[in-house]
């Protein structure tokens, strides 16, 4: 039988590895316990797949090979001849690690189980598996299909060739792997983003500015540079000694808790949960989350086909 891709968990982030790995020209079995929720996760795989193509994010050649490319299962004891595992299913530990240990018995050794974990470490997740060398967190950023990031963890046995050998793979997939060297709670990205949502909150909580100026600050800002420019080539760019300066007067200033603040435990304590309960940060009665989502989704792919661009514009002058 010919090796696959087996992507267990077709849910929202499930279904959108799936539609990934058939753009890369891998047969992939999207495998979950029920029929009914494969099937779905199937269609929104799919659904992925024409948007990408419908953008130009990929070619209707390569689109039409995905969806013949794209298959269901009911039972991972159906994916025994895959040469690589991308778990997707719910965030809860025990689950996880019931899910790797069954993977790690019926596997052979060679093949790479990875989980799309977005907090919990790779470490634990592979506790009772008994070849815990092979296993990886394989991050990807939500909208899975959209955006390119995918953090590519290694757990504490991991062997960093087989790292090497998920992080190659995925960049065939049009991904942008990072590879984090440490198990750590956040991984890489998330604690970046961590530390700016905790500065948001301090902001808005001592009345320095609204929730929406934060985010328009962030979006209108540093955001519109950051998928060209980093912040750490930001410093290079501006000189580290300035960028040290600017670090001597800011930071002592900045909130540095090591626990969540007490605003936004009081949201969650009198039940303002966000977009569900109606009202967060923002009134959602006056809104429409799904215009957001759109809108996010749109941005993603202009600057998507922008850096690719440039990227194509910058290897010409080169070459």
């Amino acid at each position: 039988m010919e090796s696959y891709v087996a992507v267990v968990g077709s849910g929202m982030m499930g279904s959108g590895i799936a539609a990934m790995s058939t753009l890369a020209g891998h047969k992939t079995v999207l495998v979950d316990t029920d029929k009914i929720r494969a099937q779905a996760g199937r269609e929104k795989a799919l659904q992925c797949i024409r948007l990408r193509q419908e953008q130009g994010l990929n070619t209707s050649e390569e689109a039409a090979l995905a969806i013949g490319l794209l298959e269901i299962a009911e039972d991972i004891s159906d994916i025994g001849e895959a040469r690589l595992v991308i778990e997707a299913i719910i965030e809860e530990l025990t689950a996880k690690q019931k899910l790797f240990q069954q993977l790690d018995e019926m596997l052979p050794v060679d093949v790479p189980i990875c989980s799309n974990t977005s907090g919990l470490r790779i470490t634990e997740i592979s506790k009772l598996c008994k070849h815990p060398e092979r296993t990886v967190t394989t991050h990807f950023w939500l909208p899975a299909h959209l955006v390119p990031l995918v953090e590519v963890v290694m757990g504490e046995y991991t062997k960093e060739a087989v790292a090497f050998k998920v992080r190659d793979e995925l960049k065939d997939w049009k991904k942008a792997p990072v590879l984090v060297k440490k198990d750590l709670p956040g991984q890489l990205a998330n604690r970046v983003f961590q530390a700016i949502i905790r500065e948001a909150i301090d902001i808005v909580e001592s009345g320095v500015a609204s929730a929406e100026d934060v985010d328009t600050a962030i979006s209108c800002g540093m955001a519109m540079r950051f998928p060209v420019w980093g912040p750490l080539k930001h410093l290079d760019a501006i000189g580290l000694d300035l960028g040290l300066s600017v670090q001597e007067a800011v930071l002592p200033d900045i909130n540095g808790d090591k626990n969540p603040g007490s605003y936004l435990k009081e949201l969650v304590k009198v039940g303002n949960l966000g977009v569900k309960t109606g009202q967060g940060f923002y009134n959602w009665s006056q809104r429409r989350i799904e215009t957001d989502i759109a809108k996010r989704d749109q941005f993603i792919i202009a600057a998507v086909k922008a850096v690719e661009a440039l990227d194509k514009q910058g290897k010409g002058k080169t070459g």
